[in-house]
């Protein structure tokens, strides 16, 4: 478009230039004419004069003769003593194109004529009138010639280009379509089209759609490794830069479940055992670093074997496929895991590190399935003993409801471990800040199984909860630590011991406890229940008759994992408690954050104003117990205090 804009002015200065030049002749021409005539007009009067007198030129002849002007514009005759006899004059003007040629060239002079006797004297001046108008007609056409020369060739060209963009437009078109409909993102245009129908369109758009292609090309590939590298960032787990749940699902619905060839192998399920205890009593930075470690352990014992993949399903639950691996093999895989893991919780000074549940698969297993059998797997696991495996057979599931079968061992077990009393008692002292204040040691609980090894603290609790045990294990708790204090010599030592909030809103338990304390009301003033704050804000009333109850008997109350729930200043009137033990997640990099401190100002100069001690837990290290202490806390709890240890 730009180029026929720049045709157009250059035909237009040209037809400027054409018609300039045409006029210049023309004016030439004139100025020619002009002279001829005057040339003429001098012979004429001359000859016409000698033959005549002065009184042969009377002015009623000169008027006869001249009065149509056609002649001369101007004619004067005078005498022999310059008098004048006679005068015609015409009032017809030049044309105002004629009359610039007349002033330029000078054309039209006045002339002048004597006969032989010198008594008649002639000025006369030509009408040139005659002529201007056919120089009028002249500039005219030659303008009229010049314009049709300018504007044929735009005409002519602007056609020739809508042509020529008609024709581009449908060879792009053509070319476009072929390649769309060919689909031919990867390869080269020219070999993927039609070569002779190409070469019909136009040959030089082929180098130009080759670049195309292989920008498109570029850009589908960045496109392509972008939607992989945000996909591998939504399907990798942080901590430990494995796999997540999502990848898992994705990877077992392709390679198992709609497999197109026949496969078949184990499944592993390998549970983290201390995860939230590590999290509530070490800080969730150590709860990350046991992660990390179990992690570690997978991937290297797993590595041994050809196409292995583990994933993280969730926040303490890895899986692990061993294709081709059959259950038998499998059970090497799990001794080996229990292997490292029982070296890692010895290195570690844990209760125990992992379970883990194995079962086989093979092609068209629907997933559902297989992870209810394998939970099952992993609770027969859990209930053995610390760091064991169970391996999940069909036919172990014959006689049994996938969904019950695990629920049911677990019974078996918790049944023999209150039977048998085989409790495991540590202790874990809460340090005052000052003199004046009372603390005192936390009673922590371990579990045996028959075989004498631990139990999986937090899943045994768990399942107690979920089998509605847990009031049976809160007794055989209490008495065991009564017990205890009865054979040892603690007459300055306090303890605390914790108690579910199913068992403190149930009154069978309360009226059960309250008797337990009155038969040894001097260990009594001696104890302190702990009980979480949410589980207290379930049931307010029932939780008041019970912390009346403690403090009839003489013991004392701790609100546990403070901070978590939506807490009132109603909470602590209602219920007063006589201490709080804030949530370990407000120790973690308390020196960094501002506002945990403030709220546990907040909540230490709100707890003291009615008479309640406030402790923290989970201190890991010398900064936290410091800002602690500004704080002005009453007493600190963790590893960094003191671990737990044998009473």
């Amino acid at each position: 478009m730009a180029g026929f804009k720049k045709l157009i002015f250059i035909q237009l200065i040209s037809w400027l230039l054409f018609a300039l030049l045409g006029g210049y002749f023309i004016a030439l021409s004139f100025d020619s004419a002009v002279s001829d005539a005057q040339q003429k007009a001098q012979r004429v009067v001359n000859a016409y004069i000698n033959t005549q007198t002065i009184e042969q030129l009377a002015p009623e002849k000169i008027q006869k003769a001249f009065a149509d002007g056609s002649t001369f514009s101007k004619l004067v005759i005078r005498d022999q003593s310059g008098q004048v006899v006679g005068m015609v004059e015409s009032s017809q003007s030049l044309p105002l194109f004629a009359e610039i040629v007349n002033n330029s060239f000078n054309s039209i002079r006045p002339q002048f004529a004597v006969n032989q006797t010198s008594d008649i004297k002639v000025e006369f001046t030509i009408n040139a009138h005659n002529l201007a108008s056919l120089l009028l007609e002249s500039l005219f056409i030659v303008i009229l010639i010049s314009g049709l020369i300018a504007l044929l060739p735009i005409i002519y060209m602007k056609s020739m280009f809508r042509r020529l963009n008609r024709k581009i437009s449908t060879t792009i078109s053509d070319i476009v379509d072929i390649y769309i409909n060919q689909n031919q993102v990867n390869g080269d245009l020219e070999q993927a089209m039609d070569t002779t129908r190409l070469k019909k369109l136009s040959k030089d758009l082929i180098p130009s759609f080759n670049r195309l292609s292989h920008f498109l090309q570029t850009k589908h590939d960045d496109i392509q490794n972008n939607a992989l590298s945000i996909k591998k960032e939504a399907y990798k787990d942080v901590v430990t830069n494995l796999g997540n749940r999502n990848m898992f699902v994705e990877y077992y619905e392709k390679n198992i479940e709609n497999a197109e060839k026949s496969t078949f192998g184990s499944l592993a399920m390998v549970r983290c055992s201390e995860l939230q205890t590590i999290n509530q009593t070490r800080g969730y930075q150590k709860g990350d670093e046991y992660v990390k470690g179990v992690a570690d352990i997978i991937k290297h014992i797993s590595g041994t074997y050809t196409g292995s993949q583990v994933f993280r399903l969730n926040s303490s639950d890895f899986a692990v496929v061993l294709p081709n691996t059959p259950l038998k093999e499998a059970e090497r895989f799990g001794d080996n895991l229990q292997s490292r893991f029982t070296q890692y919780q010895q290195n570690q000074e844990l209760s125990s590190v992992a379970n883990t549940g194995i079962v086989g698969y093979e092609k068209g297993k629907p997933l559902g399935e297989l992870l209810s059998i394998v939970d099952n797997a992993m609770s027969m696991a859990q209930s053995k003993q610390a760091n064991a495996w169970h391996v999940q057979r069909e036919t172990d599931l014959v006689n049994n409801a996938s969904a019950g079968f695990g629920n049911q061992n677990w019974r078996k077990v918790i049944n023999e471990v209150i039977e048998s009393k085989r409790v495991h008692l540590v202790m874990q002292n809460i340090m005052p800040i000052g003199k004046s204040v009372k603390a005192y040691a936390e009673i922590q609980v371990r579990f045996k199984s028959a075989e004498n090894q631990m139990l999986p603290t937090a899943s045994f609790l768990a399942m107690a909860e979920k089998l509605e045990m847990a009031m049976e294990i809160d007794r055989l708790i209490i008495d065991s630590t009564l017990e205890k204090v009865k054979t040892r010599n603690f007459s300055e030592k306090f303890f605390g011991i914790n108690v579910t909030a199913s068992s403190a809103h149930n009154d069978q338990f309360v009226i059960w406890l309250e008797r337990r304390l009155l038969k040894d009301s001097n260990i009594a003033s001696k104890l302190v229940f702990e009980v979480s704050e949410f589980g207290l804000q379930q049931n307010i009333k029932a939780s008041k008759r019970f912390i009346d109850m403690v403090h009839r008997v003489g013991a004392r109350i701790t609100v546990e994992r403070f901070g978590v729930g939506l807490t009132s200043f109603k909470f602590f009137r209602d219920l007063k408690p006589d201490f709080i033990k804030m949530d370990a997640s407000y120790t973690r990099g308390l020196e960094e954050d501002k506002n945990n401190q403030y709220f546990m100002r907040l909540m230490v100069d709100l707890a003291h104003r009615i008479g309640v001690s406030v402790f923290a837990e989970g201190v890991e290290s010398q900064e936290e117990k410091h800002i602690i202490e500004t704080l002005c806390l009453d007493g600190v709890q963790g590893y960094y205090i003191e671990k737990p240890k044998d009473i």
